[in-house]
């Protein structure tokens, strides 16, 4: 399973994701600063699942009909923070390659996937 993790994802969760060995390519890290429509592009482009805490993806996602771009909004309030990395990793290990063209909402405690928009 590979992840795209957008620049606004809290970075312990691509740690933790390379710890349990997920292959993960930060935007802070490769190409800071990068549009939105750059990101889902490389998401798309290198069969990434784009993980992120920025509304906008959604929206841009299924606005432009971007099917194939599985996309991750992690929703973790301030005192809930130190669960999200967790979370994102049980979300791998459970969930795989089902995610990718899905948009999976996270939150503690809570998974919600629904279909892409293609599907």
């Amino acid at each position: 399973m590979r992840f795209l993790a957008d620049e606004s994802c809290d970075f312990a969760v691509v740690r933790a994701l390379r710890v349990a060995d997920y292959d993960v390519l930060s935007v802070s890290e490769s190409c800071p600063g990068a549009d939105d429509e750059v990101v889902i592009g490389l998401a798309l482009q290198e069969g990434r699942v784009l993980l992120t805490e920025d509304k906008d993806f959604g929206r841009l996602v299924f606005a432009n009909r971007r099917a194939g771009v599985g996309v991750v909004p992690l929703r973790f309030p301030a005192k809930a923070r130190k669960q999200v990395a967790k979370a994102v990793v049980d979300l791998a290990t459970r969930y795989g390659e089902r995610l990718l063209g899905k948009f999976s909402v996270v939150q503690p405690g809570r998974v919600r996937i629904s279909r892409g928009p293609g599907g």
